[in-house]
């Protein structure tokens, strides 16, 4: 508590500001077990300050119902006090309609780009040299999430990378595990093929070549053919199991009916909850111990221009808390991403959390697609996974159509 008042007392264009206490709504789709506790310390943080937060979650994975509904209340002029978007590219059409508060003076008094690692993650608030929101976190998909005991009653060894996982499968399955659990949402099917395997079969190279160059012969060619022939196996491999939701999949996982997740690094927040011990309860593979790398996603928070003064000071405090070093280090212990600050005391961190910082302090990353592509391309990609995922369209004809989108990005 004692740092936070510190935090506001010394943020000069926050403080003098701030003259009267503010509700503020916050937008978000953080329900889930491991994402509702750590969303409550920012929560705390701003209710410290005597504004108060008003929790405005939308359940929905990724965003998927939140983001057209904020979409919708901002241009029907109905703006929120914050909202949440991923890293990247979501907002430049709202940012255009002047929509949101410049952050930018804030961002500059309190020196962002002197502390937030990499700086790169600003660029992606940045439009037209004016800073428009406040990056929380570093969220990486690259990862597979594995049940250390599935593998031990099916009597094999915790797999190290993804041929091994695949190896492992007719042990598991007769066992009575199911290998993998895949959520029926479009974007975890989409994330599960296009960046993760990807990334770990064709390489970050060709990764980057066809997401960042836009390079459709890349995609058509034969690094891309060998991701689609894994989407082929992974597809058989998940199954066994149904569910919707990812963290559905991540709770089959922790409970042993299913043997391994590739999810992003928001799963380590339903482990935490569970009270899953990193290492020896369940084991984390970035990239899917093929190509160890980190991909740049994550989350961000806006501020809605509101004609209140009172609302916009508590919108700036709320900013200047989130990427405050205690706020920063309490919210991502609990999340399980990474802390946008380079500064901050981790020493809390677990096995997994620590691999990703390793990666990270090697410059082993990448953009996320949604930094790298605009939502019309993820649409289309999307939709074409999901028709992949619950049909037997063949590697050959997913990869063709894949490379079409491609070639036609912007």
């Amino acid at each position: 508590m004692k740092h936070l008042t510190k935090v506001l007392a010394t943020t000069a264009l926050v403080s003098a500001s701030a003259a009267t206490a503010a509700e503020l709504e916050v937008v978000h789709w953080w329900t889930s077990g491991g994402e509702a506790a750590a969303v409550a310390e920012f929560a705390k943080a701003l209710d410290a300050t005597g504004h108060t937060w008003v929790d405005g979650a939308i359940a929905g994975g990724g965003g998927t119902n939140a983001i057209p509904a904020v979409v919708s209340r901002l241009l029907g002029g109905d703006p929120m006090g914050a909202t949440q978007f991923n890293h990247g590219r979501q907002t430049e059409d709202l940012i255009q309609e002047g929509l949101f508060l410049d952050l930018t003076d804030l961002a500059e008094q309190e020196g962002w780009r002197d502390f937030v690692f990499p700086s790169s993650l600003l660029d992606s608030c940045t439009y037209d040299g004016r800073l428009y929101c406040v990056p929380v976190n570093i969220h990486s998909w690259q990862w597979i999430w594995l049940n250390n005991d599935a593998f031990a009653k099916a009597g094999t060894d915790v797999p190290s990378n993804w041929d091994e996982f695949v190896a492992a499968a007719p042990a598991l399955r007769e066992a009575g595990v199911a290998p993998l659990a895949v959520g029926s949402q479009a974007w975890q099917q989409a994330g599960a093929i296009t960046e993760v395997l990807a990334v770990a079969i064709a390489g970050p190279e060709a990764w980057e070549q066809v997401n960042v160059a836009k390079d459709a012969d890349v995609a058509a060619g034969p690094a891309y053919a060998a991701v689609f022939e894994a989407a082929a196996a992974a597809r058989d491999l998940a199954a066994d199991i149904t569910v919707t939701d990812w963290n559905l999949a991540t709770a089959a996982v922790i409970e042993g009916q299913a043997a391994a997740q590739i999810m992003g690094d928001w799963a380590q927040g339903e482990f935490a909850v569970a009270e899953a011990v990193a290492g020896e309860d369940y084991t984390c593979l970035p990239g899917l111990g093929v190509n160890p790398v980190l991909s740049l996603g994550g989350d961000a928070f806006y501020f809605p221009k509101n004609s209140d003064a009172d609302v916009e000071a508590a919108q700036l405090e709320l900013a200047s808390l989130m990427i405050s070093k205690e706020v920063q280090v309490d919210f991502n212990l609990k999340k399980g991403s990474l802390p946008v600050r380079g500064d901050v005391d981790l020493s809390a961190a677990n096995d997994c959390m620590n691999k990703g910082l390793g990666l990270l302090a090697d410059g082993k990353i990448l953009a996320g697609a949604n930094i790298a592509l605009s939502q019309d391309t993820i649409g289309q990609v999307n939709d074409l996974i999901v028709q992949f995922w619950n049909s037997d369209m063949s590697a050959a004809e997913v990869q063709e159509k894949y490379a079409g989108i491609i070639a036609r990005a912007d």
